[in-house]
């Protein structure tokens, strides 16, 4: 399974991320104290990451701190809106995917790796490897340079110039209305993969933690029960419906794959991966063992 991201540092390079990854050998989780964890397998966040701009690349992290009721902070922090689109901030209401330029509909985003600097708010644009646009969106000189080079990139696509909007505390541009993360199993990702015949990205999921050491589809089985990750607790609350985004290779930016008729010819499904509401506080890390609460 191919497992493409950008690099932590520095502009992103596509050919440094071809790594396969290796599914370690299961082990059984003894009960807690209590009595209350599931009987599974071994299961570890493989990876994590953000998305700080809606439709844009993804933005590895090494560990992520999560408060009760918010997704991961600067995760969706950022959309570029259609002219169309109104967005007050001040009574932020939940907006559909179609307020918004996003891979459903405009796939040459995924040409584009971004790196955002979240100390300085600045927003870095690259396209093969070389910088296209940079400025600190949260300015509205910094927020013109990048909409001019969105307005130029996407041309009709845009139907107009389009806004880049930042969410207000405690909102994120998600196709969720509520704060939730996002978590792929990447032995669900497998199973597609022999369905699929070949290789699928699980970066076109585009979720914010990627569990390794499951058996396929066990997710599913844990819709209405709490995961831990150390001292956070989440509560699993459904599953992912996908769109013709997962369509789209994030490394080429081509539309390479019907991933939608492969999910529903070999599993009766369009779904892939689960969302959970964060319910106690606490930091993650790459590696933390996950654990479902009965």
């Amino acid at each position: 399974m191919i497992f493409c991201g950008p690099r932590p540092h520095g502009p992103p390079a596509r050919a440094d991320c071809r790594t396969r990854v290796q599914r370690p050998a299961a082990a059984a989780i003894d009960s807690g104290a209590g009595g209350d964890d599931v009987a599974t397998m071994a299961i570890t966040v493989e990876r994590i990451f953000r998305y700080p701009v809606k439709g844009l690349s993804a933005e590895p992290l090494s560990s992520v701190h999560l408060s009760a009721a918010l997704g991961i902070e600067h995760d969706r922090g950022f959309a570029i809106a259609l002219p169309s689109t109104r967005f007050d901030a001040d009574k932020p209401e939940w907006l559909p995917k179609t307020s918004f330029l996003m891979l459903m509909r405009n796939e040459r985003l995924a040409k584009l790796e971004t790196r955002f600097d979240a100390a300085e708010g600045r927003l870095t644009v690259f396209r093969g490897g070389k910088q296209v646009a940079t400025g600190r969106i949260a300015t509205p000189v910094g927020r013109a340079v990048i909409e001019d080079f969105f307005a130029a990139y996407m041309k009709k696509e845009s139907h107009g110039k389009p806004r880049l909007i930042e969410a207000p505390p405690k909102h994120m541009f998600t196709d969720h209305r509520e704060p939730v993360i996002s978590l792929i199993n990447l032995a669900s990702v497998k199973d597609l993969e022999r369905v699929a015949g070949g290789d699928v990205d699980p970066l076109r999921f585009r979720a914010n933690l990627y569990l390794q050491g499951g058996e396929p589809w066990a997710e599913f089985g844990w819709l209405g029960k709490e995961i831990a990750i150390g001292r956070m607790r989440a509560k699993v609350t459904e599953r992912i419906d996908r769109c013709a985004a997962v369509n789209v290779n994030p490394a080429t930016g081509e539309r390479d794959m019907n991933l939608l008729k492969d999910l529903q010819k070999g599993f009766g499904h369009v779904d892939m991966g689960i969302y959970a509401e964060i319910t106690a506080t606490g930091a993650i890390s790459a590696g933390d063992v996950l654990k479902v609460k009965g």
